[in-house]
């Protein structure tokens, strides 16, 4: 039997005036979210810059000088702390004032002089684990710098390696993190909006009134989907035309294929938040609902580290997860033209995905119709 229009469009619009017709609501729905764009594309880096290093020259000659100079001229360091004890560069270290150490030797300048090997000690904070070995190679390539420079090999210096970077030739790393938040904070509207939807309706009482009605589990469905579906994809293309015209990321994909995968993902995530609302009898635990569901998906879908480095179990969970399928759709579509095919590669098992949570929120909306 075809489903009623005019009920069904009734609850669309009931559906949608319930989220938009608060002024407050709607601030919620578009303010934070740019904002958090905003200020997470400058925060969530993995760069290092503005670091204080400590240096205990135990040499003072010329070469020692020169490569004080240097690291204290280089764009990552903002302090470099000069120390006269090695209790002094311990304290630093201690008390987290200083992210890494370097030692120069007494014979340094010396031996570089005599064209005899010599070596600096590099002291590294290991509870700044990735911070740490990211400043270790900065302060290894200018050590290593100023070594080819006094002492070239006699043939002349040799590139053993040339390194090219594809997609990304400057490594602009919120190149890679605006397109990623723009999909993770569209997860969580989308999943907030939906686990809101019945829930809120059971805290005010109107929910009782659909055991009375005629509606079904499907068009509650339908009904509870449509505005989390248009509202997640507005705000969805927002922040991909913020990423596009205010970072000035290249887009090189095609925009209509991004947007149709961006909503084939929000319904996989429209029927996370679905079953969550069911399961739930007031707005405060469809909110703390949302975020157990949500952060966990975040930190396995590869936002943050590779699913590759997970351990095999995990990477099993992280198939599961919409998330991770739709980051190489859109990270693919800004920097690397992703063709077609590769597109609907990664986008057949988020509709596999969405027949699933969809299934199983109507299951829930049934049982609590009954």
């Amino acid at each position: 039997m075809a489903l009623p229009a005019p009920r069904l469009r009734a609850q669309i619009m009931k559906e949608l005036l319930c989220i938009l017709r608060d002024p407050r609501s709607r601030i919620v729905l578009v303010v934070p979210p740019l904002m958090q764009l905003l200020v997470f594309s400058f925060a969530a880096t993995l760069e290092v810059r503005n670091v204080d290093l400590a240096l205990y020259d135990r040499d003072g000659g010329y070469w020692a000088q020169e490569l004080g100079a240097r690291l204290a001229a280089a764009s990552f360091v903002a302090r470099m702390r000069v120390v006269h004890s090695p209790a002094e560069l311990r304290g630093l270290l201690d008390r987290r004032e200083a992210i890494a150490a370097l030692t120069i030797p007494e014979r340094f300048s010396r031996d570089l002089t005599a064209g005899t090997p010599a070596v600096v000690e590099l002291i590294v904070d290991g509870r700044r684990a990735n911070a740490g070995q990211v400043a270790a190679g900065y302060v290894q390539s200018i050590v290593n710098t100023l070594g080819a420079e006094i002492a070239p090999p006699p043939s002349g210096p040799r590139e053993l390696a040339a390194t090219r970077h594809w997609f990304n030739p400057n490594l602009e790393y919120r190149w890679y993190i605006v397109p990623s938040l723009a999909g993770t904070l569209t997860t969580f509207l989308a999943l907030i909006i939906t686990a809101l939807s019945i829930a809120r309706e059971r805290e005010l009482g109107t929910f009782d009134q659909l055991l009375v009605s005629p509606t079904t589990p499907v068009e509650i469905i339908i009904a509870k989907t449509v505005p989390a579906l248009l509202i997640g994809t507005v705000m969805g293309m927002v922040m991909i035309l913020v990423g596009i015209l205010i970072f000035g990321i290249p887009f090189t994909g095609s925009f209509l294929l991004l947007v149709a995968c961006l909503s084939l993902y929000i319904l996989s995530v429209v029927g996370i938040g679905l079953a969550i609302s069911t399961l739930c009898a007031t707005q405060q635990q469809a909110i703390l609902g949302a975020f157990a569901a949500g952060v966990p998906m975040i930190l396995l879908s590869g936002f943050a580290t590779p699913v590759e480095n997970m351990p095999a179990a995990l990477q099993g969970v992280a198939q599961l997860i919409p998330l991770t399928h739709f980051l190489p759709i859109l990270q693919g579509s800004f920097l690397k033209s992703l063709p077609a095919g590769l597109i609907l590669a990664h986008a057949w098992p988020i509709l596999a995905i969405s027949a699933a949570t969809l299934t199983l929120a109507g299951l829930c909306v049934r049982f609590r119709l009954r």
